[in-house]
């Protein structure tokens, strides 16, 4: 049954790179956040069933899990991507996917060897998060939506890890936030990547080209290109000079 309580919009995350500042990967050394937003009722009629046509058309069935990294690797099922004009249009379908599906993108990056840590002494996983939820409550609040029960989906990464985000999340909803409000609608959850949410896919399908927009400029970055429009552009909360950026 419906609850008429419940928000129009669901939020799923992702990141990408790791959220140490004492071993900072020279090649990477970013920390991103990706934190996409739908509409639940495009959501059901348009982007899932879109993604789920994608599968059928090259794997054959659906039970399969889109991970940037084997898609980048052409790791397991993405062998088949080893196939030059295969891979072409496999990307440029996934491409088309993501254009055609209508989603927000509450993003942040961190540049890690750039962070002043005296002026942030949390991590940038927190830091991050803080961010994208803030951006998210002002979001619902311009729809006058912030008091109603608002979802937020993250891929479970191990018990210890998961209780520590929970309860930054709790801390932050609790009003431990720069907005200086208590986020009461909001609620976490965590989801297994073998669940196969299409939100869980397309969070971990941007968080990455969201970093390299920011650590490498100057790369060609198709899939930012795609995804540039979608973003929700707010510079309320960002610190280039102290290596925070909302892209």
């Amino acid at each position: 049954m419906h609850d008429t309580h419940d928000s129009d919009y669901i939020f799923y995350a992702d990141e990408s790179g790791d959220h140490s500042l004492t071993s900072i990967d020279p090649q990477y050394p970013v920390f991103a956040l990706s934190l996409c937003m739908f509409k639940k009722s495009t959501y059901c009629r348009s982007v899932v069933p879109n993604f789920q046509r994608l599968k059928f058309d090259y794997f054959g069935h659906d039970a399969i899990v889109l991970h940037e990294h084997d898609i980048r690797k052409q790791n397991g099922p993405f062998k088949i991507l080893t196939n030059a004009n295969i891979r072409s249009r496999f990307l440029n379908d996934l491409s088309i996917c993501l254009e055609k599906s209508s989603f927000k993108i509450f993003g942040v990056v961190i540049l890690k060897n750039e962070l002043t840590s005296d002026f942030f002494p949390e991590n940038p996983y927190s830091l991050s998060l803080k961010i994208t939820l803030q951006q998210a409550y002002l979001f619902l609040k311009r729809r006058k939506q912030e008091q109603m029960r608002t979802h937020f989906i993250f891929e479970k990464r191990g018990a210890k890890e998961d209780t520590e985000l929970e309860l930054e999340f709790r801390r932050i909803v609790g009003g431990v936030n720069d907005i200086g409000v208590k986020f009461e609608s909001f609620e976490i959850h965590f989801s297994d990547k073998k669940s196969n949410s299409t939100g869980m896919q397309i969070a971990d399908l941007t968080a990455r080209p969201l970093g390299l927009s920011i650590s490498r400029p100057h790369q060609a970055n198709r899939a930012f290109e795609i995804v540039a429009s979608k973003i929700f552009k707010s510079k309320k909360f960002s610190f280039p000079s102290r290596g925070i950026y909302t892209p």
